[in-house]
């Protein structure tokens, strides 16, 4: 089953909730959903996690976990799936966000810049500040395509993590009732 694959790699509900940073948060934890490998609340925390892992800045996972136990899914699953969000995937998620964007609002947004920041003459350190304001420059067309992707990926993984567990369940019933008695 999948839930034995998962618990292998999951931390235990209970080291979790009693770390010593997460103290103040105890009650919020301990929901059985929330550590639960069930059908549902992995669909769920996959969910969350292809969300809040679209959010601009370093706040992915806190948006998970805070989506997780809003709606009662899987936390470790919401927190890890944000992790899809990389330095090489970026660049394609921000382009398909500010197209769907322009796509939406009719191209009425401040228009594509190109990202300028030349690598050979300028210092690393002025990286982060102008990739900032180059997103900021894409404006509410980025946001508004950020936020329809970001829903669009959480109703597609939620939707193919049900199915996908109800193959899988499927076909193992099946595999069962195939095998001599």
């Amino acid at each position: 089953m999948p839930r034995k694959f998962f618990r292998k790699y999951l931390p235990d509900h209970a080291t979790v909730r009693d770390h010593r940073l997460l103290r103040p948060f105890q009650a919020l934890l301990k929901h059985p959903n929330l550590w639960h490998l069930n059908r549902h609340s992995v669909a769920g925390g996959l969910a969350a996690g292809l969300f809040g892992g679209l959010a601009p800045g370093p706040v992915q996972m806190g948006i998970a976990a805070i989506l997780a136990i809003v709606f009662r899914v899987n936390l470790p699953v919401a927190v890890i799936t944000t992790l899809y969000t990389n330095p090489f995937t970026w660049p394609p998620l921000i382009l398909a966000a500010y197209g769907i964007g322009s796509w939406v609002t009719g191209g009425q947004g401040a228009g594509y810049q190109e990202f300028a920041f030349d690598w050979h003459s300028q210092p690393w350190s002025d990286f982060p500040p102008a990739f900032g304001q180059w997103l900021l420059g894409l404006g509410e067309t980025f946001l508004i395509g950020d936020l329809i992707l970001a829903c669009l990926l959480a109703v597609l993984g939620y939707a193919g993590v049900q199915v996908a567990w109800r193959l899988y369940i499927l076909a193992y019933l099946r595999r069962r009732r195939q095998r001599p008695r």
